[in-house]
């Protein structure tokens, strides 16, 4: 198959699964053309079958806003144009969707049927989306996709609670891959971090309000509290100047490290005993996801679809959102019980494998395939209607 996948090239989860996905169906040997204004963050190196194809976006003193919307469209035509794409596949709805469909419309003048297919994944359903001025072309994008994937069933039950969906939305979930994604040995690392066998919590995000990172450092400071303790606190974003505030209003900054925005996350991870995931909104939870598959347990709200992915008393434990005190509580039971702390590693681990890439990348592969043949039912009929 010859794959068009349009997503957001940074660091988030639509962006990392989107590129994933693309790497993983160029190795099975199908052609895959990212389409993006900037190179994908994890597209990191060279790999065959893969090309890349940059949005250009005309700066000119008409527009405030230069029209990403239109420039995405117009690239997507000349791509399926000229490498004769079998379907696009468009990660997050604003303004991919619209546009890849703004894109069908124009090749059907000209004779090609393009099937789109647009995987929802979160905050462009349960936030962005639901602005008044976007939820018209969200839900008129979602109706007129060839094929719609949620991330989670959570987000499947959001997106037909608050939009007027006329279709159906197959659960497709997140996936790790292993290959990548292990506890690996490095304990020089460790002890580097924490020299005096401290106990490493980690949290990785971009960062925003609704990641409540604010969160991670108060339940840090209570653990830190009780037992020797470090936090590394992996990612950067536009909360970051009042988390540094927070710890400093808490003197724990002397044990809190800030590592940035990270490639190899999982290197961080196999050092790592614990994983914070304070969010209010999380359709998924991808590092989550990450850490279990590195061996490490997550204390999470329950919001969205983290009780899919973290089960409660099992990998890690569950709470309400804002409940930094009880998320502390939970994280003490296991960080000071060295027996229930590995066996929820264990159990970690096991649910990882529930969300093997290679698992979903079949599910994937053959909403796909049922897209083309349909595809190729109907200009079949169309032939014959002419004749």
């Amino acid at each position: 198959m010859r794959i068009g996948i349009v997503l957001y090239p940074t660091f988030g989860g639509s962006g990392v699964l989107a590129t994933e996905l693309g790497k993983a169906l160029a190795k099975k040997g199908h052609e895959v053309h990212f389409i993006s204004y900037s190179q994908p963050a994890r597209l990191e190196a060279f790999v065959e079958n893969i090309f890349y194809h940059e949005v250009y976006i005309p700066q000119y003193p008409l527009f405030q806003h230069a029209p990403y919307e239109t420039a995405l469209a117009g690239k997507i035509v000349e791509i399926v144009k000229s490498n004769n794409l079998d379907l696009m596949h468009v990660h997050y709805a604003i303004p991919h969707a619209s546009a890849a469909l703004l894109a069908k419309m124009i090749l059907k003048e000209e004779g090609i049927n393009m099937p789109v297919i647009t995987t929802l994944h979160g905050t462009d359903i349960t936030l962005v989306g639901r602005e008044a001025s976007y939820e018209p072309v969200v839900t008129w994008s979602i109706n007129q996709s060839d094929a719609v994937t949620a991330v989670s069933d959570s987000l499947v039950r959001d997106t037909m609670k608050h939009f007027a969906v006329k279709r159906p939305i197959r659960m497709i979930p997140n996936f790790i891959d292993f290959e990548r994604f292990n506890k690996k040995p490095r304990q020089h690392f460790k002890d580097l971090i924490a020299p005096n066998n401290e106990r490493i919590i980690v949290h990785t995000s971009n960062f925003r309000k609704v990641k409540r990172v604010e969160d991670v450092v108060r339940i840090f400071n209570i653990i830190q509290q009780k037992i020797p303790a470090k936090l590394l606190l992996i990612g950067d974003g536009p909360e970051r100047s009042n988390i540094e505030k927070v710890c400093r209003e808490l003197s724990v900054c002397n044990k809190v490290t800030y590592l940035g925005k990270q490639e190899a996350i999982e290197e961080i991870m196999s050092i790592c005993d614990l994983f914070i995931l304070p969010s209010e909104s999380e359709s998924f939870g991808l590092s989550a996801l990450e850490a279990m598959a590195c061996e490490v347990p997550v204390i999470s709200t329950n919001a969205g679809g983290l009780p899919e992915v973290n089960i409660h008393g099992v990998t890690g434990f569950l709470s309400d959102i804002g409940n930094y005190e009880e998320m502390a509580a939970n994280a003490l039971t296991l960080l000071e019980d060295d027996e229930m702390l590995l066996k929820f590693r264990k159990n970690a681990l096991e649910q990882a494998k529930t969300f093997d890439l290679n698992t979903v990348l079949d599910q994937y592969a053959a909403v796909y395939e049922e897209m083309i043949h349909v595809n190729h039912a109907e200009n079949n009929s169309a032939e014959i209607s002419k004749q």
